[in-house]
């Protein structure tokens, strides 16, 4: 801060008044001084000081009841305040600096120890100054960069459910023309022609599923209902109800603890659960699948597990699993896209949670995720 800084030098006593108001002025500050506390109220409310010199003995309002009122301002609280009395009391100083003065000068001063610490704590305030400017040109950088993003990750939903939408009904229009190929000539073309039609049936219907997928993925925001009260052990009961053929045909076993009832999208905790559960079933080992759904409070959110008896996922391809289109298996070992796992990420950090996997190969897998708890 540069030596014409702006202070306030406060005293009611008017001879020691000029003697610090010439002082300053000599080194090139730009002074303004008061008799009494209210007096110093008002000047700092017309016009901001960089730094006050303030007496504390004073009758009618006292320094430490005007460093109090300072501090209790939003506007002037960040306004250093350097004491200047004759009182030497230990207590009286531990006063001063409780209502939030910087410093503290005893009365005889040294000009020098003055004109030290009006300048230590002004280059303070001014590298405060700074640093808070940097802060907030940086925060606005960031909000700014926050703002872009989103409307870029808006816009790249918007795409993409564009794009999953229009693909739709071309392909289906492939599948189907392909499906009658093979109907109306299988067995009566060569075995290379039999097996080319079946490639490419296959590969259109994966293409239908993928695009399936996208378009699953793209409207977990977009489509996407308003929170409302959900009961999870509900959500569990409709899920398993549409898993009913599955579960008995792999005769798996699936059972849970006692669950919460949260602010959510019951749409959305369906595939959540849904997803997780038919990876369980999907993912079995030689063992009949057993799947455990449990819950446990953490604090201000609830902490849900699903695990299960299956093949185990290897450490080193814990993170993979939850990103969009990879795949830890061949299409012909266990069927799938590897969207499932991305949109119950999607789901749960849309709904202020994070999910994870522990996991061993051949000792089953646990997925864990958070999701806040009502208050």
């Amino acid at each position: 801060m540069s030596e014409n800084a702006s202070i306030l030098v406060v005293d009611d006593n008017p001879a020691n008044l000029r003697l610090v108001t010439d002082l300053l002025k000599g080194q090139g500050y730009s002074v303004r001084a008061s008799l009494s506390g209210p007096q110093a109220i008002r000047s700092v409310a017309a016009r901001l000081p960089d730094l006050i010199l303030l007496d504390v003995k004073m009758p009618e309002m006292d320094g430490i009841e005007v460093c109090e009122r300072l501090k209790a301002d939003a506007s002037t609280q960040a306004i250093p305040v350097i004491f200047i009395s004759a009182l030497s009391d230990t207590k009286e100083k531990l006063r001063g600096f409780t209502a939030g003065g910087v410093d503290y000068v005893p009365k005889p001063f040294a000009p020098e120890e003055v004109l030290a610490r009006v300048h230590t704590h002004l280059t303070l305030r001014s590298l405060q100054l700074q640093l808070e400017q940097r802060v907030a040109e940086r925060t606005s950088e960031l909000e700014a960069m926050s703002k872009q993003l989103k409307l870029s990750n808006e816009e790249l939903q918007a795409f993409a459910y564009g794009v999953s939408h229009d693909l739709q009904e071309p392909l289906r229009m492939v599948s189907r023309y392909l499906q009658l190929l093979s109907q109306r000539y299988q067995g009566k073309l060569d075995q290379d022609a039999d097996e080319f039609i079946g490639f490419a049936v296959d590969g259109a219907e994966r293409m239908s599923a993928m695009i399936g997928g996208l378009l699953a993925y793209s409207r977990v925001e977009t489509q996407g209902h308003s929170f409302a009260e959900t009961d999870i052990e509900q959500v569990l009961a409709e899920v398993l109800a549409n898993l009913q053929l599955l579960i008995e045909e792999v005769g798996a076993e699936v059972s849970h603890g006692t669950l919460p009832t949260l602010l959510a999208d019951a749409g959305q905790m369906q595939r959540l659960f849904q997803n997780l559960i038919s990876n369980a079933l999907k993912f079995r080992g030689e063992h009949p699948p057993r799947v455990r759904v449990d819950a446990v409070r953490r604090d201000d959110e609830w902490v849900f597990s699903v695990a299960d008896n299956g093949i185990g996922i290897s450490p080193d391809q814990v993170e993979r699993v939850f990103t969009l289109f990879q795949r830890l298996h061949t299409q012909g070992d266990y069927p799938g896209v590897g969207i499932g796992l991305s949109v119950c990420r999607r789901i749960v950090e849309c709904h202020g949670g994070r999910i994870w996997v522990d996991s061993e190969p051949g000792e089953g897998a646990t997925f864990l995720f958070t999701l806040p708890a009502m208050e």
